[in-house]
C-alpha cells in the first residue's frame, strides 16, 4: 500500500463522514502515514481484551481508539465551523500553510 499526502495534522479536529461514527466531530491523536490511516479522540471505539500487566495489575477488557482510513474524515475549519478541504498557499516568507476551501481564513500560521 502506498502512503499519499494528507493535510490532516496531529492534534487537527476533524469530522467522519463514512462508517458506523458518521458525523461525529474529534481531535487527531496521532496519523499513521504509512497505513494512510489516523486516530481519532472517542471516535470508532473497540473493545480489547488485555492481559494482566505491569501497567494493568487486573486486566480485563478495556475500550480503546483504533485507526480510520485517511478517506473516511475531512478536515474541520475553526472559523467557519465545516468540513471543508484545505488548499495550499505559500506566504511571501517562503512559508507552506493550509487555508479554508470555503472562507479562505489559515488554519496554521
Amino acid at each position: 500500500m502506498e502512503a499519499y499526502k494528507t493535510c490532516i495534522k496531529k492534534d487537527d479536529k476533524v469530522k467522519i463522514i463514512a462508517g458506523k461514527d458518521n458525523g461525529k466531530i474529534g481531535k487527531v491523536l496521532s496519523v499513521i502515514r504509512k497505513d494512510n490511516r489516523v486516530i481519532v479522540e472517542n471516535v470508532n471505539i473497540v473493545k480489547r481484551h488485555v492481559k494482566p500487566n505491569a501497567q494493568n495489575r487486573q486486566g480485563g477488557i478495556i475500550d480503546k481508539e483504533a485507526p480510520i482510513h485517511l478517506s473516511n474524515v475531512m478536515l474541520m475549519c475553526n472559523h467557519c465551523m465545516s468540513a471543508m478541504k484545505a488548499k495550499m498557499r505559500i506566504l511571501d516568507d517562503g512559508k507552506k500553510v493550509r487555508m479554508c476551501g470555503k472562507c479562505n481564513e489559515l488554519i496554521d500560521g
